[in-house]
């Protein structure tokens, strides 16, 4: 069979209750779940996978401020910075005053430098799995989530719920979603 052209789940087999948030939290948590075992049968327990991205961009990128590693990786500064919190607890970065008083400046730590090694071995390795959960899929996780991504920027699954037909045809959804605003 072609590359791509995998036949998906049959829907029949698919739970009937249930929704795509929590299926892909599960997924996700699966994930991440088999990485954290590995990093940890590398030697690195209590790291967690989240912070392969910040390493990375810190290696690449040096010193940077929290917003320019929010840029660099994709995600919102307060994701980065409660992840930052949380590797800084774990002596993995410090940080420094920037340039005003409400940016902080995040640097890698010896103790990180050292695991680098294990960190890169554990980034390869899952790029290379992931490369191949992608054939298996009947389109490349690796464009679909982007692509996802991508979409919800230029319209927030927020909108979309109240755009959508279901709520065009029941409009006191919107009524009562604006009154819990106001």
């Amino acid at each position: 069979m072609p590359k791509h052209a995998a036949p998906g789940p049959d829907p029949a087999a698919r739970p009937v209750v249930g929704a795509l948030g929590t299926l892909l939290r599960h997924v996700l948590d699966e994930m991440d779940g088999d990485i954290a075992t590995i990093l940890a049968d590398l030697g690195t327990p209590g790291y967690r996978p989240r912070f392969s991205p910040v390493i990375r961009a810190l290696v690449l990128l040096g010193p940077v401020p929290i917003r320019d590693v929010a840029r660099a990786i994709g995600v919102t500064h307060s994701a980065v910075s409660q992840t930052v919190a949380q590797m800084a607890s774990r002596g993995l970065v410090t940080l420094t005053p920037g340039e005003d008083a409400r940016q902080r400046v995040v640097h890698l730590t010896a103790k990180t430098r050292a695991l680098l090694p294990k960190i890169e071995a554990e980034w390869a390795a899952t790029a290379s799995a992931a490369a191949e959960l992608d054939a298996e899929l009947p389109f490349p996780l690796a464009e679909l989530v982007p692509a996802i991504a991508a979409a919800l920027e230029r319209r927030s699954f927020r909108q979309r719920i109240l755009d959508s037909s279901w709520a065009r045809e029941h409009p006191e959804f919107a009524v009562s979603l604006a009154a819990r605003r106001a």
